[in-house]
């Protein structure tokens, strides 16, 4: 069911409920104040009555009908009869000879229990009212037809109907109305979106001045649209420099064979050619081993084997580790704050990946320090673990310090030396697939400290 019908029917379905209870209301409303007027233009009535006939020593009962004939109660064929608690009736009245008031004992025993008995009979409504006082006690009941009532009241009832249609209506009228005009941005946003493509990834949709929720979902998209057109030019470079990193060996390698097959050369100098085909070879191959383990952390956490992992093993396997890639590089390590319970040195992760992250690190903080030297300090807190890895050399420029993380950006200070920058790239992507940060403090010629933050794996089993 389309959206529009579905408003239009839940607005209408509404308004019907609220117009009907307040039709409803309003109709009982009047019908209750007719029977409680009524009840009280036959109660002073009664008392009436009951007040002549208790002084008939004043009042003789034709004297009392002549009145009773005289006075208008606003009721139509009206009756009074009035009863002994013997059931005996002592006066009966009617403005119609020829109507009738049937009265059994139990009306009468009713208005002596409730001292005023409301009933009807027929098209008139009735009330027993119970007299007593000194002078005597008896029951009088006194009878009508309230026809200016009933003709108000059905008038009421006619103008409800008829308020209670026109009012459906135009709240069907309303909410069609309303729906188009409620939907008209989203139809405007689909619009927009159908018209954003990967080669047309610039356009953006319009917010409008109003801060309202079409304005939060259309700011929402263009955030997304920023993040995609990001995305799409961070896979363009990373595509270009990719193929730019594997085509300098490959064509260094055909270069090589070209001239070495236009003349014949002694055996030392295709010895020469040789070998630096396979330095070239190898280039290329540590590229691709590079770039595969690049792509897998790029993926998500879904296709990782997670588990847990202690963070110090890691810390202290890294010595041993930078050491045999380069026999000149050195690793100190230093430990605070670490707990007793051994459950509390737990990471959630994959440890070939943060192993990967954090030696990424260290190799590129001995490779850029003045003395070949990184120093790792490991720091247990109460939710995170920080592994501050530092080194003294030439630092790096603030306004490159953003930039780094990026795959293949190689600082010009650094494009003299061997790699293809994307281990810090590979790192940070790696951190953040497990829920961590790097952060970056470097100034010129000062130390250089990157800190990694991790959740301990008890921090989110308790969450």
């Amino acid at each position: 069911m389309p959206v529009r019908t579905r408003i239009i029917l839940l607005f209408s379905l509404l308004a019907f409920f609220i117009l009907s209870i307040v039709c409803v209301s309003t109709y009982y409303s009047s019908y209750q104040n007719r029977i409680n007027n009524i009840k009280k233009r036959l109660a002073n009535r009664a008392v009436t009555t009951a007040r002549l006939l208790s002084q008939r020593e004043i009042f003789d009962e034709a004297l009392i009908r002549r009145i009773d004939s005289s006075t208008t109660l606003t009721l139509t064929n009206k009756i009074v009869q009035a009863y002994t608690t013997a059931y005996r009736k002592i006066y009966d009245y009617r403005d119609r000879p020829t109507d009738t008031l049937f009265v059994t004992k139990d009306i009468i025993n009713k208005g002596i229990l409730y001292k005023q008995y409301y009933f009807v009979v027929g098209n008139k409504d009735a009330l027993a009212f119970h007299y007593k006082q000194p002078g005597g006690e008896m029951i009088v009941i006194t009878a009508g037809e309230d026809v200016d009532g009933k003709n108000n009241l059905e008038s009421l009832l006619h103008i409800l109907l008829i308020s209670f249609m026109v009012g459906n209506i135009f709240v069907l009228v309303s909410a069609y109305i309303f729906s188009g005009r409620l939907l008209k941005p989203i139809k405007q946003i689909n619009k927009d979106i159908a018209d954003i493509s990967a080669q047309n990834l610039t356009r953006r949709l319009t917010t409008g001045p109003a801060k309202d929720e079409w304005y939060e979902l259309s700011s929402t998209i263009n955030e997304l649209l920023n993040r995609m057109q990001d995305s799409f030019e961070l896979q363009r470079r990373f595509i270009s420099n990719a193929s730019h990193e594997l085509s300098t060996p490959l064509t260094s390698i055909s270069s090589q064979l070209e001239v070495s097959f236009q003349r014949k050369r002694n055996p030392e100098e295709n010895e020469k050619i040789m070998h630096s085909i396979y330095q070239d070879v190898q280039q290329m191959i540590k590229l691709t081993q590079t770039l595969l383990e690049f792509a897998k952390a790029s993926g998500n956490t879904g296709g990782l084997e997670i588990d847990l992992v202690r963070i110090d093993e890691i810390i202290l396997e890294l010595p041993a580790e930078v050491s045999r890639i380069d026999s000149s590089y050195s690793v100190s390590l230093q430990f605070e704050n670490l707990p007793e319970e051994e459950e509390k040195l737990f990471v959630f992760g994959n440890k070939a990946l943060l192993h990967t992250a954090i030696k990424n690190i260290v190799i590129n903080a001995c490779k850029y320090s003045d003395n070949n030297k990184a120093n790792v300090l490991l720091e247990v807190g109460v939710r995170e673990f920080r592994i501050s890895i530092i080194n003294k050399g030439a630092g790096i420029p603030s306004e490159e310090q953003e930039s780094i993380f990026q795959p293949f950006y190689r600082m010009d200070q650094s494009r003299a030396t061997k790699g293809f920058g994307l281990g810090l790239s590979m790192s940070h992507r790696i951190i953040k697939l497990h829920r961590g940060f790097i952060d970056l403090q470097s100034e010129p010629d000062k130390e250089t400290v990157f800190v990694i933050r991790l959740p301990l794996a008890q921090s989110l089993q308790n969450v």
